[in-house]
């Protein structure tokens, strides 16, 4: 009998389409514009062309567990309708997907926040969720 191989689950938390600017840092200090595609309380799914993915992930090659790719990652998410704070986490590349042919997408989960990082993803997911919920 073969044994079942347990996956990790990476959809733990429901995620919110979310389109915005996302600068991705990697540890030698070079740093890669992005867009986000999508966001949850645990991690954020962005969206580049083959020349940036290639600068984040060798070779394009999906990373494996335990082998994730460590980056920095920071961009805003408005707080309150006239204020977005600016967000700067830790994370690791754990998803890469190619999309078209000059399109892939990258999954970075959320290993660290500075300062009331968390507290201000969790609060604008809240709310975008509750937004959906509602009534037309």
């Amino acid at each position: 009998m073969k044994a079942v191989t347990v996956k990790p689950n990476l959809r733990n938390q429901q995620r919110v389409d979310v389109v915005s600017d996302i600068v991705i840092e990697k540890p030698d200090g070079c740093q890669i514009n992005c867009k986000i595609s999508n966001m949850s309380r645990t991690g954020v799914m962005i969206y580049c062309n083959q020349e940036a993915a290639g600068q984040l992930i060798p070779r394009l090659r999906a990373p494996t567990p335990g082998n994730w790719i460590d980056v920095k990652a920071r961009f805003s998410v408005p707080v309150v309708a006239t204020q977005p704070v600016s967000i700067l986490a830790k994370g690791h590349i754990v998803h890469l997907r190619r999309m078209a042919r000059d399109e892939f997408q990258l999954g970075i989960k959320f290993a660290d926040f500075e300062g009331n990082g968390f507290d201000y993803i969790d609060r604008y997911v809240r709310k975008l969720l509750a937004d959906t919920l509602k009534p037309a």
